[in-house]
């Protein structure tokens, strides 16, 4: 980028990513910090294993709304609007929880983090990969994965310490936070584009771009029109997204991903953490656990970030489910000789610390590989007529898998015990990594447009249809119009 500077980008996803410390404080860790306490009876609330089990995941079906809800609001009114309407229940949830007495009031509020968290989750991914340059792209994107964990890490490493309404009262100052942070952000160039706002996009992209001259702000600009061109000549509407062929690579890349993702335990293991701390009879402080596995992974979401761009997407993603099935092997040995072969409590006691050793394992190999790289790939791979369709429809995947592992861990685990839950868990990820070898390309490096080539093949570039810039004097300077030649 030598005419220009990318310092305004960077301090945009700064400022986006203080949403990612509320979704990952609120709806990954607070239940971990929680949890605990209302088994110790530390709280003046009673809840029993079934009542724990819908607290836990009853947010999910909130995130599949907030996704619903972000999926109209972001084509509607833009992905800073988006961003911004996502604090509202994420505030009423806080205070909620504050004020709740009971376990209603609790599920309540767990419901509306959902939907903060499922509308942001949607729309920052497309927000990061619409304002980045596609060298930096995979860095920024999972660099707002990396300030989920630092919230994760935050809630972690507070909520081991205070009392269960002191940590009420911390989440109510993160979504008032981020809220102020993305006022300060602009729109996408590309949300403008898709609007035929053309001189509202030129201001943003020399912005975000630093651009000093002239002739490189309006190559890119010509580009991204062509571009939203393109991709804007389909409609946008659910039967087109799961008909249309061009979409099909997409669409199995990213579900099974996801399958892969939400069954290798990744939810399930940070509600529980203590949990299976505590089953492991394991004589460690769980204080000293929970910290350890927030800072570590705090820390690895920094390499995650420095290296997205440098090792590539699909590399990451390989060796990080391959790594994460041999790290729950560990656990899965570890409850295998304890509820399967019955050896002596007494003589396993001290091998316990390798249910730690492998869920700490598990979390640095993930957050370094999928559970960040992910994110990148669902941002890259759908193009603009359907991309915020394709989110939507994603995170309501998601959010339904997630609420299905997530309630049936206890069922499953008084069936099977916590050996058959990790058994699953391990063979999970040996699956997806042999599933991400033979399926999934590599999008590194790659422009929107080259990896829609990429995917779309034949379908992308329609000799049916061509795509022409006409100038118009009027407000919004230079109007995007298509026009359909059917003679060639």
């Amino acid at each position: 980028m030598e005419d220009g500077n990318r310092k305004v980008q960077y301090l945009v996803t700064l400022a986006v990513s203080l949403a990612a410390v509320t979704t990952g404080a609120l709806y990954l860790s607070w239940t971990t910090a929680v949890i605990p306490k209302f088994y110790n009876n530390e709280t003046d609330i009673h809840l029993t294993d079934t009542g724990i089990s819908w607290m836990a995941a009853i947010s999910s079906p909130g995130f599949v709304a907030g996704s619903l809800a972000s999926r109209f609001i972001s084509d509607k009114v833009g992905r800073r609007a988006t961003l911004l309407s996502s604090a509202l229940p994420v505030t009423i949830g806080s205070i909620a929880t504050i004020s709740g007495s009971n376990v209603w009031i609790i599920c309540v509020a767990r419901f509306l983090w959902g939907i903060g968290t499922g509308m942001v989750s949607t729309v920052s991914s497309i927000y990061l990969a619409e304002i980045a340059d596609k060298e930096i792209r995979g860095s920024l994107i999972v660099a707002n994965r990396f300030f989920v964990n630092f919230g994760v890490f935050l809630m972690l490493a507070i909520g081991s310490f205070v009392s269960y309404r002191t940590i009420n009262y911390v989440t109510l100052v993160l979504p008032i936070c981020y809220f102020v942070s993305c006022w300060l952000v602009p729109e996408t160039p590309y949300y403008y584009l898709k609007e035929g706002k053309v001189d509202e996009a030129r201001k943003v992209l020399k912005k975000l771009r630093g651009f000093k001259t002239e002739k490189p702000l309006e190559d890119e600009l010509s580009a991204m029109r062509t571009d939203v061109g393109k991709e804007m000549r389909r409609s946008g509407t659910v039967k087109e997204l799961f008909t249309g062929k061009q979409y099909r690579k997409a669409i199995i890349i990213i579900a099974g991903l996801k399958i892969g993702q939400m069954m290798t335990g990744v939810v399930v293991i940070q509600h529980y953490l203590g949990r299976i701390m505590q089953d492991s009879r394991s004589d460690m402080n769980l204080a000293t656990v929970f910290v350890v596995f927030g800072a570590l992974r705090f820390g690895v979401g920094i390499m995650s970030s420095m290296i997205a761009d440098k090792v590539g997407r699909r590399t990451l993603l390989v060796y990080s489910f391959f790594g994460t099935g041999l790290s729950l092997s560990l656990v899965t040995a570890y409850f295998c000789g304890q509820e399967v072969i019955k050896i002596e409590q007494s003589k396993l006691t001290s091998y316990a610390v390798i249910v730690f050793i492998g869920i700490i394992l598990y979390s640095i190999i993930s957050t370094l590989g999928y559970n960040s790289i992910i994110y990148a790939v669902q941002g890259e791979i759908f193009p603009l007529n359907v991309k915020s369709l394709a989110m939507t429809c994603l995170n309501i995947f998601g959010g339904a898998l997630n609420f299905l592992v997530t309630k049936t861990y206890q069922p499953l685990k008084n069936v099977s015990g916590t050996f058959g839950v990790f058994l699953l868990f391990t063979v999970m990820s040996f699956a997806t990594s042999v599933f991400v070898y033979f399926y999934i390309p590599e999008t590194k490096g790659k422009s929107l447009s080259e990896i829609q080539e990429l995917l779309q093949g034949k379908y992308y570039d329609d000799a049916n249809v061509q795509v022409t810039n006409v100038v118009n004097d009027d407000k919004d300077g230079t109007e995007l119009k298509l026009l359909e030649n059917k003679d060639t």
